[in-house]
């Protein structure tokens, strides 16, 4: 069995308290884009997880897909199975690729082997992994808060308008970006923001990442201001970077705009 996972993008993002329990509470608004893995499950004599495309740091055994499967595993009997994922989103670029991964296993596993979780029970099994895992299992756009793993519904659409996003080959951890943060509650929510038209955004809506991450690395900057001279409606860091995105009114044809080593990805978004 084989689905896809797809990344998300941060429409604004607010740090706002550093958390007694170590984590940050933040406030974004995550929204979809099929820039996409592949991930595929099979039988298996033993479980294994292999992966193929961009090369993942660390062991195999501490993959978020496998760490899906041993957790399932303790509540069910589950046979042994080969996961194989074909990586394609960029790693460290605040797309939540890992993440996707990691949810798209959970809701391939419950149809492959009939588990008949629920969504609810689906987010319980990921959070503790990843605090942005559970938004993919229902893969629409949510208003989150806390640590990033608490969803309300928001009324927003950009279908039909164009996306483009540029990964400048710079890896940044979440700990290299919480680390130059300082907390503090925004004078106007991002829900509030997000009810304006998307031309305002770009004076209005904002992520707190990049006031200490563009000094650190300039080329997210330049490749921000690109986008906004190239006609986009609205461009920012998405997540904790270093992939920085433009939204367009129409499709823009940016590939050849950037250094050949970048990784662009563009699309219609839904």
């Amino acid at each position: 069995m084989v689905s896809f996972p797809n990344a998300k993008i941060n429409l604004g993002l607010h740090i706002t308290e550093k958390r007694v329990d170590g984590f940050h509470s933040i406030e974004s608004c995550f929204y979809p884009v099929q820039w996409i893995d592949a991930l595929e499950v099979i039988p298996n004599d033993k479980t294994i997880f292999t992966a193929s495309g961009i090369e993942i740091p660390g062991k195999s055994d501490s993959n978020l897909c496998l760490k899906v499967y041993q957790a399932l595993k303790k509540n069910f009997e589950l046979p042994p199975i080969h996961i194989h994922l074909l990586k394609n989103i960029p790693i460290g670029a605040g797309l939540g690729g890992g993440s996707a991964d990691a949810a798209f296993t959970i809701k391939l596993l419950n149809d492959l082997f009939k588990l008949k979780l629920s969504v609810r029970q689906m987010e319980d099994y990921l959070r503790p992994l990843g605090s942005d895992c559970a938004f993919f299992v229902n893969n629409k756009p949510v208003f989150a808060y806390e640590k990033g793993d608490q969803f309300s519904n928001i009324e927003l659409s950009l279908k039909g308008h164009f996306i483009v996003i540029v990964y400048p080959e710079v890896h940044i951890s979440t700990k290299e970006a919480y680390s130059g943060v300082i907390p503090k509650k925004p004078q106007t929510g991002i829900e509030a923001i997000l009810q304006k038209d998307i031309e305002e955004w770009k004076f209005l809506l904002k992520n707190d990442f990049e006031d200490s991450l563009f000094p650190k690395y300039p080329i997210l900057k330049e490749v921000k201001e690109s986008l906004y001279s190239e006609g986009a409606l609205y461009a920012s860091m998405t997540g904790s970077g270093s992939a920085v995105y433009g939204i367009f009114n129409a499709e823009n044809e940016l590939k050849n705009s950037f250094p050949e080593h970048f990784k662009v990805w563009q699309g219609h978004l839904d």
